[in-house]
């Protein structure tokens, strides 16, 4: 299957959530764990859904938003589709843009391909292995002009940064008292620090194309939340890795819950 042909995917979804995004009631409800819902958050998951169906039906796909099954069921999975249909919806519903749709292609517990979409950003990010990580602005209107020649139209990541301040992103909804003092710490090993806010999968992005050099995650996220935008970081050169161990984020697993992380742009050896 071509990469082009997920992006048409993730941008099909972007769609389906602006058209819920533009209307007066978001027709919010609470899942069992009390994170919120939204109509957009459903109708992102059916459009994914079906379409990576339609691409190959031969590979089984793990959605927030979709049945999760048990360990036994899926621990022999060489291949599979791990999805967030819409990455951040408390900011959502705070009317703020900073959310995306995340599709990953995970192979043998590892993302090997990533697309990350902001619809009212109107930014694509997209990373294959072998192929790299790239950044196409106004996605919607380029993609029209250039087809499947997205790259030719797209910024390679890293991009050329001129040197600057040490700069860290930090979860906007989820700052944790742990999150604090890696900040502080590093504070004091380099000096003052710009640290900017971000929701959903975009710190990884930012961290990718180098805008922010270091994202520390010390509070609770999941399996969905993370893999397309660990598959950009680290087709950017960068890594995603738990802060003790050093090893980096597997998929998959048992428990879906992922462990603590740090992720550092290219370079960034702190």
């Amino acid at each position: 299957m071509k990469l082009e042909e997920i992006i048409s995917v993730a941008l099909e979804a972007g769609a389906k959530i602006l058209e819920v995004y533009g209307s007066k009631d978001l027709k919010v409800q609470s899942k069992k764990d009390d994170s919120p819902l939204t109509l957009a958050d459903q109708q992102s998951h059916g459009t994914i859904v079906k379409g990576l169906k339609a691409l190959n039906p031969g590979i089984p796909i793990l959605s927030e938003e979709g049945k999760h099954l048990e360990y036994g069921d899926r621990k022999d999975w060489t291949y599979f589709w791990l999805v967030d249909p819409l990455d951040g919806t408390k900011e959502f519903i705070k009317r703020n843009g900073e959310f995306t749709v995340n599709i990953a292609l995970i192979h043998q517990g590892h993302p090997v391909l990533g697309v990350i979409y902001a619809p009212v950003l109107d930014t694509l990010y997209v990373a294959k292995k072998g192929l790299g990580s790239f950044k196409l602005e106004k996605a919607t209107q380029k993609r029209k002009k250039v087809g499947d020649g997205f790259t030719k139209a797209a910024m390679k990541l890293p991009l050329n940064k001129k040197e600057k301040q040490i700069s860290a992103v930090a979860s906007r909804s989820h700052l944790s008292k742990e999150t604090e003092e890696y900040l502080n710490m590093v504070k004091e090993k380099v000096g003052e620090i710009d640290i900017t806010s971000a929701g959903s999968s975009l710190k990884l992005c930012l961290v990718a194309e180098g805008t922010a050099d270091v994202y520390p995650r010390f509070a609770p996220t999941m399996e969905w939340d993370t893999a397309a935008g660990h598959a950009i970081v680290t087709c950017a050169g960068g890594t995603v890795t738990q802060p003790y161990s050093g090893e980096p984020l597997m998929y998959n697993k048992q428990n879906l819950l992922n462990p603590w992380f740090i992720v550092r742009r290219d370079g960034f050896n702190l």
